[in-house]
């Protein structure tokens, strides 16, 4: 037991929490450009360039790192409970021997399922928080005024109940496939490519990381869009109750998007989130590598990473 409290898998999850935040700050303005494109069903799918510049062009040159904060302290959060809840089932299930692709996509799945009902909160408020003061093309859009990020939760729980925290979780549980299916593929690779040298350099840890990401968003995305608009939850027009997004919200959501806009109303912003999504994947695998690695050496715990 006293191996899920170690010292190892604290300095993975602190790595994997500095990793995410700062590939989440350098490619920022790329998830503006997507949350956007997913929740205003009126705004025109252009390339995430111009959407980039529409928006700073309306809201100022600052408007795409809006809600940067309540982002970033949500991704630490979450990154970390996630690597730390990995890491130390990793530890206990596979006790020294060597880990399979299977056992990787069990241990990531029950990661990913504690860290969805742990952060959900989190995340519908800074959802929130960063349509906050967007010019929506969609006039059926209640706007909302937050002071911050306590300020929201009090008001959600007043106005909408303490259930509406837990909004959209029912596809951020489906969604716990993607990072699942990433790590299979992130380890598989990183395995395959092992047995053809010794050790992996920065350039094949940065292209492992994005492929594998790039997999596990494109077949999750149409699902993405779906918990962004049960998030956000500021829609006039959802007649249905949306409390944790019931299968039933789920299928209709899609069904609508389906009916209004065919299957590409699915992928609407895929560019902008591929973009973001592969460059952060990348990178983030990159510092949490080279930090896991460098803590390693420093604290002569070189042997304990070799996993």
């Amino acid at each position: 037991m006293s191996s899920v409290l170690s010292y190892e898998s604290l300095v993975h999850a602190v790595a994997g929490a500095v990793g995410s935040m700062t590939a989440m700050t350098v490619f920022f303005p790329l998830d503006t450009a997507r949350l956007r494109l997913q929740v205003d069903e009126k705004r025109k799918s252009k390339t995430t360039h111009m959407v980039l510049l529409e928006i700073i062009k309306e809201e100022g040159l600052l408007a795409p790192y809006r809600g940067w904060f309540p982002v970033i302290s949500s991704l630490c959060c979450s990154n970390f409970v996630y690597f730390y809840t990995f890491n130390s089932l990793k530890a206990v299930w596979v006790k020294g021997q060597r880990s399979t692709t299977g056992k990787d996509l069990v241990v990531g799945f029950v990661a990913g399922v504690v860290n969805v009902l742990l952060t959900t909160p989190l995340w519908v408020v800074n959802t929130r928080l960063k349509l906050q003061g967007a010019k929506f093309r969609n006039e059926d859009i209640v706007p909302t005024n937050y002071k911050g990020i306590m300020d929201a939760f009090h008001q959600i729980i007043r106005d909408e109940g303490i259930l509406a925290l837990w909004n959209g979780t029912f596809p951020s549980l489906l969604l716990v496939f993607n990072p699942a299916i990433q790590f299979m593929f992130y380890e598989g690779l990183k395995r395959q490519l092992l047995k053809k040298r010794m050790k992996l350099s920065s350039l094949d840890v940065f292209i492992i990381g994005a492929i594998a990401k790039a997999i596990a968003t494109t077949v999750t995305y149409p699902m993405q869009t779906v918990q962004s608009i049960l998030r956000f939850g500021r829609h006039r027009l959802n007649p249905e109750n949306r409390t944790l997004g019931s299968l039933r919200n789920v299928l209709y959501l899609l069904h609508q998007r389906l009916k209004r806009f065919g299957i590409m109303g699915l992928y609407k912003g895929l560019e902008a989130k591929l973009l973001q999504t592969v460059l952060t994947a990348a990178l983030m695998f990159l510092v949490y590598e080279k930090l896991t690695a460098a803590t390693f050496t420093i604290m002569g715990l070189k042997n304990a990473h070799k996993h």
